[in-house]
Order: structure tokens, then C-alpha cells, then sequence
């Protein structure tokens, strides 16, 4: 059977959907971006309504979907709060604090939310608009699975995105999983006659082995849903791209990467259950002698040489939890025995005296008692802290220890003069006299602020910056600090970069371009068969 497709020209926009989380949606966006990107094309990414925490600042100094910020990278450009309007970070099992345009409008539960979709609509709409008249091609990407019928009324995600707008789809369904013409055949049948009219073309990704034993059952696919398989993508090993939520969280052994427990280090760190931008710990994963541990409730806390307590959505309900799995006594033995300590953003709150919510700003009102390493109390407050900084690592203060100073610090200079940059998303304000000796010395800031705090016997470290590994002179210098004494890095911009080129790359060699160019109104017809 053949399909005309007539060259679309309403919008040059493309929706990616997936018949789950976790299909692809997300790297197919990114791969699609950069490789319009190098054809000259200017492209943006959008994703209408994202829950996840794991987020960005942007460039306008709001707050967006991480996922997104990776595809605007890919596209070459600077990420914008158009290109996520609407943010869902979860705070409870139930409710979420609503971000709209890149700053919290309120906190909802799932109930209060469904109510609020006509008017969370209208700022996709914007935004969405606002992206087609500033670039030639929007490349959409959908959340979850479009078959969601408790979902489907006011759906601002999905199909619902779609139909508004006159977007067409692809359908991306992951064969790793097994049952993929089920999860393809199944999301359609879920669907109206006019959304399956929105559907284009299918994806199959993530496939091993020889694709020819796979077209009998894609011949299947196509007679019975009448629609066309654009591309089967291979499985890709080691791709590394920053994950939208904790799915992917998994631990990285030293085993797994060749390499002598000689001169390695553990860092370990607890699974919190409102856990928060954890792409913190993306470059510590890559690094060829860190074996990096997230361990979870119930489970035993290992040895370790470094203990991170990461960023948290509900840092109070987060640090009772810590409590509840005996990580507190587990943090006081470690520091006995001489190891190491970090806190980011909530980890860093929780490593105060105390931590005080008196409007309810991420659970009840109410005060909890910090782990008291550092001389220093948090107050949460409405309004947040967002906003991109570089800074200079204090290492002179860090660092005077006599097992990593001479030689092996290469002099002062390295000591003074090691850049870091991150991003602050944080709702607390901290005080105390462990400030005084802060971590970071911020650039360019006003109020000639720094950032965090290091204990006196320097132990103990916290700071607001999350993305603070990303930079390599920074991450080597604290990987030393930890115990390190010969860091071996690689340069986590660079494999970032490069991953997304591989990508790209992939992308081009096994999807139709040119039916993708039709649907993106690059091209003027084509002719799509599948019988």
C-alpha cells in the first residue's frame, strides 16, 4: 500500500510521542536537533509539560526541564523557558509544585492540577507560538505515553498538544523491552479515530541484532496499522545524555571499567526519595577511577572515601528519611575513620543546625533538627534562588593537608586559580557563622557573595551549585580533596558533545530522512510505502 504525504506547512513543527516513559522521545529530540542544526536549519526544542526533578536555569533566569536544555545544546542555542512552559516538580506522591513560564505559580495536587490544565494550555500556547516565529523547525517532544485514558481530558501533553496546534507525530516504541508491536498496535487502538490520523510514522528503538529478522514482523506492523516504520535505531551502548528523572539512576562500578582498585574512589550516596538533579553526578559515573554508589532504603551503607548528600525537592521529609535508614550514625562513623563530605543544595541545608519551613513552602510548617556539621541554619522562603554562576574553588583553604600539598598539587597556582561554574535552584536562605569560610568565590556577583562552606578540620564541604563536576579542573580538584592523588579525567563537555554527534549520526543513517524532511515541511512531497 502507498501513502501520499502533501508537504506540511502549517507549523514545521514534528511532535515526538512514546508508548512509554523512557522510549527514546528524548534522545530522539536531541539527535533530531543537532542534525538539523548541521544542515543549517534553525531548530528549537519544546516540550509542552514535563515532570521531572531534574531541572535547568535558563538564560531568561527561569527554571525548565533538564532534557530540554540538552536539546537546546544540540541545537547550538541557549536554553529559554519557552521551550518547557509548564514544570511539574514532585514534592509528595500526590502533589507537585507547579512551574509556569520558568518560575512556581503554586503547589497542587493531581485533582487541583487536572482543574488547572485550561489555563496551564494557555502558556504552551504562547510559548509554543512564540518558538515558531523565531525558528524554522519546532521539534516537540511529549511526556509519558499518549494512551493515558485517566489523562485524556484537557490533556495539554499529548495528543491534546497536538490536535491543538495540527502537529503531527511520530510514535517511538522501545523493542528493548520486549513486545514492541504490542506497545505500537495497543497505543494506537488506545487512541480516536482523529488522533490515529495525527500519527505519521513509528520509531523502533533500541535494537540488537540483525534488523532483517525484524521485517516480517514490520510488514505486519504496517499492513495492520496502516501506518508507516520510519527507522529501526540501534541499540547504542554508552550513550550518555542527562536523564529527565531517576530512571536511569544506576550505580557505576569500578569492575565494569577495567580499572586497578589501586589508586580508585568510592563516593556514595543516599537514593533519596525526593532526590533532585541528580545529572550532579553524570561526570562522577564517567570517570574511569570513581566507583560511584547510590544506595537506597533498607540497603547496607557501604565504605566509602566520599559521601554526598544530594540536592531534595522536600529537604526536611528527605532528612527523616536519612534518619530512618541510619545514614546519620553511618555519616558520624565515616567522618571518625577520616572520610570526606559533601552537601548540594538540600545536602548542604541538611548539613546545618537546623532547617525551618514556617509558610509550608515544601511540606508541613514546622522546624527539623540538621545533621549539625556546619555552623549554619536554613529558612525556607517562596521565592527561589535561579541563576547560572562561574566561580573559583577557595582550594587554599581547602586543601592544606599534608597528604595533598607539594608535588602532587602541582603549587599554589593550581591551589587558586580552579574555575567551576553551576546553577543555583534553591528556595532557602542560609546564615550562620560557618558561611565565613565559604567553598566558592563567586564572579560577577553584586552583592559580592560566595557560595557554601567548608568545616574547620575541611572534612566537611556544602554548597548551592549543582552542576559543579561539569568543569574538569574542578572536578579533579575535588576528587583530590576526597583522597585522589592521581586523577586520571576525562572532559565531560567534550563526551557530552560528542555523544550528541553520535547521535546525530545514527539518526541520519537509519531514519527516512526524507519523509522526515516532508513532515517538516523541508520538502515538497514524497511517497511513503508500506504494504
Amino acid at each position: 500500500m502507498t501513502v501520499s504525504r502533501k508537504r506540511h506547512n502549517a507549523s514545521r513543527g514534528l511532535m515526538i510521542q512514546g508508548t512509554s516513559s523512557d522510549a527514546g522521545k528524548s534522545t530522539v529530540v536531541a539527535g533530531l536537533c543537532r542534525l538539523l542544526k548541521r544542515r543549517g536549519i534553525s531548530v528549537a526544542p519544546f516540550k509542552p509539560q514535563n515532570m521531572a526533578l531534574n531541572s535547568a536555569v535558563t538564560v531568561d533566569g527561569g527554571e525548565i526541564g533538564r532534557a530540554q536544555a540538552v536539546q537546546a545544546q544540540a541545537c547550538g542555542i541557549e536554553p529559554h523557558t519557552d521551550m518547557n512552559p509548564v514544570l511539574l516538580k514532585p514534592n509528595s506522591d500526590s502533589g507537585s509544585q507547579i512551574i509556569i513560564h520558568g518560575h512556581a505559580v503554586a503547589e497542587m495536587n493531581a485533582r487541583e492540577y487536572h482543574a488547572y490544565k485550561p489555563k496551564a494550555m494557555e502558556a504552551v500556547l504562547e510559548s509554543y507560538h512564540r518558538l515558531q516565529q523565531q525558528y524554522d523547525v519546532v521539534l516537540v517532544e511529549g511526556a509519558g505515553s499518549p494512551a493515558e485514558i485517566n489523562l485524556r481530558e484537557n490533556d495539554i501533553a499529548n495528543m491534546g498538544f497536538s490536535e491543538a496546534v495540527n502537529c503531527p507525530v511520530l510514535l517511538v516504541a522501545d523493542i528493548e523491552r520486549g513486545g514492541v508491536f504490542a506497545q505500537l498496535v495497543g497505543t494506537l487502538e488506545m487512541l480516536s479515530k482523529a488522533e490515529q490520523k495525527s500519527i505519521v510514522g513509528m520509531v523502533i528503538n533500541r535494537f540488537r541484532g540483525d534488523v532483517s529478522l525484524l521485517e516480517s514482523g514490520i510488514d505486519w506492523l504496517q499492513e495492520r496499522v496502516k501506518k508507516p516504520v520510519l527507522g529501526v535505531l540501534p541499540y547504542l551502548h554508552e550513550l550518555h545524555l542527562e536523564a529527565e528523572d531517576s530512571l536511569n539512576l544506576h550505580n557505576h562500578s569500578i569492575s565494569s571499567k577495567n580499572v586497578s582498585a589501586s589508586d580508585t574512589l568510592r563516593i556514595v550516596v543516599p537514593r533519596l526519595p525526593r532526590l533532585s538533579n541528580h545529572t550532579d553526578f553524570d561526570p562522577l559515573g564517567l570517570q574511569e577511577q570513581v566507583e560511584l554508589l547510590f544506595i537506597g532504603a533498607g540497603e547496607t551503607i557501604p565504605p566509602a572515601d566520599l559521601i554526598i548528600l544530594p540536592g531534595s525537592k522536600c529537604v526536611r521529609s528527605d532528612l527523616k528519611w536519612l534518619r530512618d535508614n541510619g545514614w546519620e550514625s553511618a555519616i558520624q562513623r565515616h567522618l571518625r575513620y577520616g572520610g570526606k563530605l559533601l552537601g548540594i543544595c538540600g545536602g548542604f541545608q541538611m548539613l546545618g543546625q537546623a532547617i525551618h519551613d514556617p509558610a509550608g513552602i515544601e511540606s508541613a510548617p514546622g522546624s527539623s533538627e540538621g545533621l549539625g556539621l556546619l555552623q549554619l541554619e536554613t529558612t525556607l522562603e517562596a521565592d527561589k534562588q535561579l541563576c547560572n554562576v562561574k566561580g573559583r574553588l577557595l582550594l587554599d583553604a581547602l586543601l592544606k593537608d599534608a597528604s595533598l600539598t607539594g608535588s602532587s598539587l602541582k603549587g599554589s597556582s593550581f591551589i587558586k586559580n580552579v574555575v567551576i561554574s553551576g546553577y543555583e535552584i534553591h528556595a532557602g536562605r542560609t546564615s550562620g557563622a560557618a558561611l565565613s569560610r565559604p567553598l566558592i568565590q563567586l564572579d560577577g556577583q553584586l552583592d559580592g557573595r560566595n557560595d557554601g562552606a567548608i568545616s574547620e578540620d575541611r572534612q566537611v564541604i556544602g554548597t548551592y551549585l549543582h552542576g559543579l563536576f561539569e568543569l574538569k579542573p574542578g572536578c579533579e580538584a575535588l576528587l583530590r580533596w576526597a583522597g585522589l592523588t592521581q586523577p586520571k579525567m576525562i572532559d565531560y563537555h567534550a563526551r557530552r558533545e560528542a555523544d550528541i554527534n553520535r547521535l546525530a549520526d545514527t539518526l541520519e543513517e537509519y531514519l527516512d530522512m526524507a519523509q522526515l524532511e516532508v513532515l517538516l515541511g523541508l520538502q515538497e512531497s514524497a511517497e511513503v510505502s508500506f504494504a
